[in-house]
């Protein structure tokens, strides 16, 4: 009975081994190649785009003041 269950172990690891790599091996759900380059190609085109809003200066003007406090020069 002792070679039994020494032979069904190494049996019943290469099972959950074999089942664990056509699991593994499936083809992956969810997002699809087209999705994933349009999001990397936004991506690029983000980090192409130069820093700031073009029109940031007008609502600057036309916006409400600026909330951080003036700094003021220290008189000596």
């Amino acid at each position: 009975m002792a070679v039994l269950a020494w032979l069904l172990i190494p049996f019943a690891a290469a099972v959950g081994a074999a089942v664990w790599s056509v699991w593994a091996a499936r083809r992956p759900s969810g997002a699809g190649d087209a999705e994933g380059v349009a999001g990397y190609e936004a991506f690029r085109a983000a980090m192409e785009r130069p820093h700031g809003l073009p029109d940031a200066r007008a609502r600057r003007r036309e916006g409400p003041a600026d909330s951080r406090p003036a700094v003021t020069p220290a008189a000596d």
